[in-house]
């Protein structure tokens, strides 16, 4: 976000208690400059409590698929490593073990046949999907000079449900977008026209294990087949990559016969959100490429001004390696089995809250959790000139819960929808006082306004 300091607030200053007189410079404490001199660490920490009370209860947040609660133990451990830069291998080369750890260990969940890959951890899944793309083009790029054939006109093929990542990514590295638009009644993309919009210049094809807007899983294996389809007929040989910022960290345990990963091979890479369903605060994401064959050369610097030779191929070079260690220690303390438990939990409270709103005639539940633990509802037709989704999400406001609204992409851009994210730690109990809440703002609003019993 871009933030412009107004001139006419130059000289505010923040507002102080007066318990803290005493405590803090003479003359206040600026709101857009330095202050002239320093202040007690008490103090400071102080002022910053009281600006902060005006955030949002991230427990209550249903918009955020971020992680917003982990265990006393880790949250330690991430304050004993904040320290430590991931790309200083010759001084922290026991955290960059742990990295190369998660990504076997995520290479081994995904399936991958021989268990040779290669990747990296990233400051999140925006960044992997990024480096992911890059590597499409890269690769792309290379067979096309070695037929000496032009590269000026590079294109992907993406599901309009995508993150915002990725039309950012072709904006900034200069590729056209092909939209697949989704479509109902499954609210995801139609594999079968995956064949007119690849051409000798598509650099690769995305496929979503899981869209922010419904949560729904795109059929991976059917579209894998259509590329293969597409390489027996005419020799195009389209890559699949896999976006599971989402998914990667839930259907490998709830949904493990699912064909999605590296078990088909057309499938060169996957990136995925530690910080998401992967239960690890905010920021890490991972990348993993199926063969090292997948990530070019090019891709790949070698850096020795940490004193050893470092080889790097992230977007970002310093960043704290505590998120990675936060991301470890989840895989030694859940294992499978917890994971698979922890997922299937909040999948179960997703179900519930479907099932539930499923009785009330002036919504409709369009996924309820039946995939990811992640619900979407419209406002029944019949009711729409009545009240809305954003009215209804205004509501819920006032109680505190935060709730996404938007409109779905194009082609559907006709329906607007409410996304509900149960996260760990979203326990039953608090999905009975968010029904209780939904069934009495939507009665209001039912109703013309008129407060309901």
């Amino acid at each position: 976000m871009l933030n412009h300091v107004q001139s006419h607030r130059w000289n505010e200053s923040v507002d102080i208690n007066p318990l803290y007189s005493g405590l803090v410079p003479d003359g206040g404490v600026p709101r857009f400059k330095l202050p002239a001199g320093p202040m007690p660490p008490d103090a400071a920490a102080a002022l910053i409590r009281d600006e902060l009370i005006l955030d949002g209860n991230a427990r209550l947040n249903m918009a955020t698929f971020c992680t917003t609660w982990m265990e006393p133990q880790v949250r330690a451990l991430i304050a004993e490593t904040l320290d430590r830069n991931i790309v200083d291998y010759d001084q922290y080369p026991q955290t960059v073990e742990l990295e190369a750890r998660c990504v076997n260990i995520l290479d081994n969940l995904w399936g991958d046949p021989d268990g040779v890959s290669v990747g990296c951890s990233t400051g999140g899944s925006s960044e992997a999907a990024m480096l992911g793309g890059l590597a499409m083009k890269f690769r792309w790029r290379e067979r096309r000079r070695e037929q000496g054939l032009p590269v000026d006109r590079p294109n992907l093929v993406l599901p309009t449900t995508v993150h915002t990542c990725w039309p950012k990514f072709c904006q900034y590295w200069d590729v056209e977008p092909r939209w697949m638009p989704i479509q109902q009644p499954d609210y995801t993309l139609d594999p079968s026209r995956l064949p007119e919009l690849c051409d000798e210049n598509t650099i690769g094809v995305i496929g979503v294990l899981g869209s922010t807007q419904v949560g729904k899983l795109d059929p991976i294996e059917r579209m894998a087949a259509e590329l293969d389809g597409l390489q027996q007929r005419t020799g195009i040989d389209v890559p699949l990559h896999v976006d599971a910022a989402i998914g990667g960290f839930v259907t490998p345990f709830l949904e493990p016969d699912v064909v999605w990963d590296f078990r088909l091979p057309r499938v060169q890479s996957i990136n995925t959100s530690g910080h998401k369903f992967g239960l690890v605060f905010p920021g890490v994401g991972w990348i993993v490429w199926q063969e090292p064959a997948a990530l070019p050369k090019e891709l790949v610097l070698s850096c020795e001004l940490l004193g050893g030779s470092v080889e790097t191929f992230t977007l970002n070079f310093s960043r704290s390696g505590a998120p990675v260690i936060a991301q470890y220690y989840n895989f030694l303390r859940l294992g499978f089995d917890g994971y698979r438990a922890v997922q299937q939990a909040c999948r179960d409270v997703a179900r519930y809250l479907a099932e539930e709103l499923a009785d009330i005639d002036s919504v409709q539940v369009i996924a309820g959790g039946e995939q990811l633990p992640v619900l979407a509802l419209r406002v029944h037709p019949d009711y729409e000139r009545r009240f809305t989704v954003f009215d209804l999400s205004s509501r819920l406001r006032l109680r505190g819960w935060q709730a996404p609204t938007y409109a779905l992409p194009p082609n559907l851009e006709h329906i607007s929808v409410m996304r509900l994210v149960i996260r760990n730690g979203f326990s039953r109990d608090v999905a009975e006082m968010l029904l209780t809440d939904l069934r009495r703002e939507i009665g209001y609003l039912e109703s013309g306004g008129r407060t309901t019993k």
